[in-house]
């Protein structure tokens, strides 16, 4: 039979005070950054090979989400389990690479138990720890001070306050080699081809058009019927108005259309061009698809038309094209 479990009346206090602890053990971190961490940040830069992040516990969970953190954002570096380091994987380091070890003690014995060997592999050392004076701490070549005043949790015994500061300030870490290295919003989505921000930032317009036959296109002169025929065919609710060259001239659409039949428009006597809307919104076929939306809802229309520097009709897209893109 289950057991009922009734909640403390002190529990939402309890889960204010975890969350304004770890809160001021992160804000006290910005306090205490000195020259250490400028050169941390300048150890990495200079690094051949890559950065090897390590960790035991909680400290190695924390530590596999800042190495994932800086290859996602320009700087290779990748996890080593240190107990797994000193069964065979300590081959993965090389003299060209940093270690960057974490450890609220200072003292796993996994991570000092394998100090000489990197100490006589010429490999640097960076310490994230909680002990200015530990071990680990004293071998580095520079330590990073994550220390905090209490755990948040109230035994005083759970990594929280100490893992959220170590995971700042891994993530200050990664931000700081970022903007040094310049790395871009398009850099990032090549490191994110799979998700939806890939997508928003490498897709372009050129990729999900619609050109050639698949483009609707009016001559002025044509006559409104003809013109809402060329809209039927392509299925894009609206058509793009050209002259002989290919330049454009204006775009008829849906919206369009129901004007005309308020304004009781003879369809088989009217030429498109006299109820087409000039000068429409375009954009370029290099331009990000992410643009494109942004264009349509800011103009509050469904179509768009792509044209080269010439002015001329070269695809068109709506809003369903971008949803199948992902975009939206």
């Amino acid at each position: 039979m289950n057991q009922t479990v009734s909640i403390p009346p002190h529990a939402l206090e309890l889960a204010r005070r975890v969350i304004t602890t770890e809160a001021q053990a992160v804000a006290a971190l910005a306090d205490r950054l000195n020259q250490d961490f400028i050169r941390a940040v300048e150890l990495i830069l200079h690094c051949r090979g890559r950065v090897v992040v390590s960790g035991m516990g909680k400290s190695g969970h924390i530590a596999r989400k800042i190495a994932a953190t800086l290859a996602s954002t320009g700087t290779p570096a990748f996890f080593v389990h240190p107990a797994e380091a000193s069964h065979g994987d300590l081959g993965m380091i090389t003299a060209d690479d940093v270690l960057l070890a974490l450890s609220n003690s200072g003292e796993s014995p996994e991570l000092t138990s394998i100090l000489p060997l990197i100490k006589r592999n010429g490999t640097r050392l960076i310490a994230m720890t909680g002990k200015p004076d530990s071990t680990l701490a004293r071998q580095a070549d520079v330590h990073l001070d994550a220390s905090v005043a209490e755990e948040a949790c109230p035994l005083g015994l759970a990594p929280t306050s100490s893992t959220t500061a170590a995971l700042a300030l891994g993530d200050a870490l990664a931000i700081a080699l970022l903007d040094t290295r310049g790395f871009s919003a398009e850099d990032f989505a090549f490191s994110h081809p799979g998700g939806s921000l890939g997508r928003r930032l490498l897709v372009r317009v050129s990729d999900i058009m619609h050109s050639g036959d698949r483009l609707p296109r009016s001559a002025p002169q044509q006559l409104l019927s003809e013109a809402l025929l060329e809209m039927s065919r392509k299925g894009l609710g609206m058509t793009a108005v050209v002259d002989e060259h290919e330049r454009l001239l204006g775009i008829f659409t849906d919206g369009d259309l129901r004007r005309a039949f308020e304004n009781i428009v003879d369809i088989h006597a009217t030429q498109v061009r006299d109820v087409m809307t000039a000068q429409p919104a375009t954009i370029g076929a290099d331009r990000l698809a992410a643009e494109a939306l942004q264009l349509l809802e800011q103009k509050k229309i469904n179509g768009l038309l792509v044209v080269d520097e010439n002015n001329r009709l070269v695809g068109a897209l709506n809003m369903h094209d971008l949803l199948r893109a992902g975009i939206v």
